[in-house]
């Protein structure tokens, strides 16, 4: 597996031999195995560890494990604790989904103030096979069947070719040792349902069903790109947009073939589920309404019109100093001077506060917005990055910016910019923390 390892990074991922990368590490025999490798083909990373306090002494014993493995590898190793029970309580999440917001929070955190240019993780084939049957079991559109993505902004996942199999005869060939987490055996969840009855049953069927599934996934990967194309082309044909609302020609829309599907993708990111009622709009009377939680579809004679329920009124927020708390768009945000970066989320950031200049100003994202995203060295449209993070038109229209010295400091809820990072010798940081009104 070595060998494939390496010719793998050659192929796909040649610029991780040149950087810095982070990996990701429970102490599970796939992160474990994915260090090993890196270690021994000689890309320059360290290690990062979350303890999230959800299985006791277990948990506890996995930090040190981590920590005597980056010894042994003579690597660096980040630790951090979470809370994690307590962070979904407060926003509202499960379990799995807090440990996932706040570990992938703190990894970009860890990244920007230590300039590691890569995030890896240890995903593999049969975590993308386990993804795809869970997305078919709850109903999911075409991108939901084409699993993980091998790379995705700073994140890159270099096992995805490699099976659970082709792992565990790895480290035993290699006598590389690893920590069992004991919710692995619970069918609790359904993914360990998934991984414990049915692909042993769909293998017994298929001995080759991973290696099927691989061929099928990379077919739907080549029909998701074609369609988002033809979407793309479709849009522009279909769809005006005049003063924030968008017109789509009845006509036209009956002309296209696959009338159904083409108004699925064309609105699909505006929150409708009601696909027959949006369907039937084509032939009913003026006046005619389908509404979605923050949008609705009207039938004006020839032309179906969309648009925004409730739009909050663009306004400029200026906040003078580190004790604001401001209210804004259904949110609060606090800001708030601290020694060091402690609790992490999609909705905290930090800057160095020896960098802010007040007041500063938060306000909606512009046409013409330039950024540095953290971790990179030139400046980026903003239009751009909010393309590449895959943002829905109502998300784009939502997304808002914090101003200092004429300078975007943070696209709120997304990305901090380069400039204003926390550094080692930062002595003073601004956290800023949104919750939402209950």
């Amino acid at each position: 597996m070595l060998q494939e390892f390496q010719q793998h990074i050659n192929l796909k991922f040649p610029d991780i031999t040149h950087g810095k990368s982070l990996l990701t590490i429970s102490g599970g025999i796939d992160s474990v195995v994915l260090a090993h490798l890196c270690k021994q083909i000689g890309i320059n990373f360290s290690l990062a560890h979350c303890n999230f306090h959800l299985r006791g002494e277990e948990s506890n014993q996995d930090e040190v494990f981590v920590k005597n493995l980056a010894k042994q590898l003579e690597v660096e190793v980040f630790t951090q604790a979470f809370q994690t029970e307590a962070y979904a309580k407060d926003h509202q999440l499960s379990t799995q989904l807090a440990a996932r917001e706040l570990r992938y929070s703190w990894f970009y955190e860890l990244a920007a103030v230590n300039n590691f240019d890569y995030i890896l993780t240890a995903h593999h084939a049969n975590d993308s096979l386990e993804t795809y049957l869970i997305n078919t079991i709850r109903g999911t559109g075409i991108n939901g069947l084409t699993g993980i993505p091998e790379r995705n902004d700073k994140i890159v996942r270099p096992l995805l070719v490699f099976s659970r199999n082709q792992i565990e005869a790895f480290a035993k060939q290699n006598e590389i040792s690893w920590r069992e987490d004991s919710s692995n055996a619970s069918d609790k969840y359904v993914r360990n349902k998934i991984r414990h009855h049915v692909i042993p049953q769909l293998t017994e069927e298929n001995p080759k069903f991973l290696q099927s599934f691989q061929q099928t996934q990379q077919y739907l990967k080549d029909t998701a790109s074609l369609l988002e194309d033809y979407t793309t082309i479709l849009f522009s044909r279909l769809v005006k947009e005049i003063n924030g609302k968008y017109f789509l020609n009845v006509k036209d829309v009956k002309e296209t073939p696959h009338t159904k599907a083409v108004l699925f993708q064309l609105l699909q990111s505006f929150g409708f589920t009601e696909w027959n009622d949006v369907y039937d709009l084509l032939a009913a009377q003026t006046g005619k309404k389908v509404f979605s939680k923050t949008h609705q579809l009207v039938k004006d004679r020839e032309v179906l019109i969309l648009s925004a329920i409730e739009k909050t009124k663009d306004q400029i927020i200026t906040i003078e100093n580190e004790q604001a708390h401001i209210q804004w768009d259904h949110k609060q945000i606090s800001i708030e001077n601290v020694s060091q970066m402690n609790g992490f989320g999609q909705n905290i950031a930090y800057l160095s506060a020896q960098k802010i200049k007040y007041p500063l100003t938060l306000r909606k994202w512009q046409a013409g917005d330039r950024f540095i995203p953290f971790g990179m060295k030139g400046t980026k449209k903003l239009s751009d990055f909010l393309k590449d993070e895959k943002l829905s038109p109502l998300e784009k229209e939502n997304t808002w910016v914090l101003i200092s010295d004429e300078k975007i400091a943070w696209v709120v809820g997304y990305r901090i910019d380069q400039r204003f990072k926390v550094e080692p010798h930062t002595t003073t940081i601004l956290k800023l923390n949104i919750t939402h009104e209950k």
